[in-house]
């Protein structure tokens, strides 16, 4: 086998982290990004369980069935589209997800509630948030500025969805940052 699927690898740090261990154990990569594994020479079942054994203390985990393999593919769309300028998107996440990963959304979507124990918009929604506590954090664009960035319709609906996720109002999550800054700064 010349590729891997690799789980939980969701940005560019791990693809650095893997890159790195791989190379380090020997391995001649022609390409490696979120979940993915592209080896220059077919790698042996050895080769793979050293591997594996390399990645778990790291977090990540070698997917063998085909199911898993397809919902980490999911993950690392969302991810990608969460990363990008989100507000470019012209259309909906279901006809994105259909047409990255060339299958029905209906069919994604089954199996993704089915092994995640969570819906593909409720995985969005959380990497969306996330994305707005990075964006918060770095002070860069006001609330406005990050609504308009990441799609959300207003202020508002970004405030309340970013409540219902976190228990905290964008305003105060910022403020606890700042506060913890200011601590920190202190020593």
């Amino acid at each position: 086998m010349k590729t891997l699927r690799i789980k939980n690898m969701v940005c560019p740090r791990c693809i650095m982290v893997v890159e790195k261990t791989l190379e380090d154990m020997g391995f001649e990569i022609n390409d490696v990004e979120l979940g993915l594994v592209e080896f220059h020479e077919p790698i042996t079942l050895e080769d793979k369980a050293a591997i594996e054994k390399k990645m778990i203390p790291l977090g990540f985990e070698i997917l063998e069935d085909k199911k898993s393999m397809l919902v980490e593919r999911i993950k690392n769309a969302i991810i990608e589209l969460v990363s990008k300028d989100v507000n470019d998107l012209k259309i909906t996440l279901s006809e994105y997800l259909s047409s990255k990963l060339q299958m029905e959304y209906k069919a994604l979507s089954k199996l993704f509630s089915t092994q995640e124990s969570q819906t593909i918009e409720q995985y969005y929604i959380l990497q969306k948030i996330e994305k707005v506590k990075e964006l918060l954090v770095y002070d860069e664009l006001n609330l406005s500025e990050i609504a308009y960035k990441m799609n959300y319709s207003s202020v508002a609906h970004l405030s309340n969805q970013f409540k219902k996720v976190t228990g905290l109002s964008p305003s105060h999550f910022k403020e606890i940052k700042a506060n913890k800054d200011e601590i920190i700064n202190q020593f």
